[in-house]
């Protein structure tokens, strides 16, 4: 558990044995649960947004990253037979592959098509992620790359 939520839980913890102890002192408990109620709510409903937007990240992260090894599959099977034209059709199977598994999800891709040396090729993709907590700003990055396919006919190498 991070440390901000610990520290909060233990003020929670201390306000709430303090109530205890003034109830306990007056002789009753009349009120207790509805200052439980407010004190503890709040960390619930961050519990939960922070539950829904650890999942949200995650699947867009899975989805940018199934996009980028469909990309560089595509640019891996094409480079040697089109050289110029692989990068075209990288970024439309990336765009499908976005548009399919989460266009609400992943959002504003930056795709990039790379071709560190001559004989290997890949896709890279940086996007946003919408948040459930204002202010807040989450990107994922993916990157796959992989060696062209070349075709060698038979008896030769």
């Amino acid at each position: 558990m991070p440390a901000a939520v610990r520290g909060v839980l233990g003020r929670v913890r201390r306000r709430v044995d303090a109530a205890r102890e003034a109830a306990a002192t007056r002789g009753d408990d009349s009120g207790m649960t509805a200052i439980e109620f407010v004190l503890l709510t709040p960390v619930l409903f961050f519990m939960i947004f922070a539950t829904v937007q650890f999942g949200l990240y995650f699947f867009a992260d899975h989805v940018a990253q199934a996009a980028a090894q469909a990309g560089a599959r595509k640019a891996r099977a094409t480079a040697d037979a089109q050289p110029g034209g692989w990068r075209g059709e990288a970024n439309d199977v990336v765009d499908s592959y976005i548009r399919q598994l989460g266009p609400q999800l992943v959002l504003s891709p930056d795709v990039k098509t790379l071709q560190p040396q001559q004989d290997t090729v890949g896709v890279e993709i940086t996007a946003r992620i919408p948040t459930v907590f204002p202010g807040l700003d989450l990107t994922v990055h993916a990157q796959s790359m992989g060696p062209v396919e070349r075709f060698v006919p038979e008896g030769q190498n």
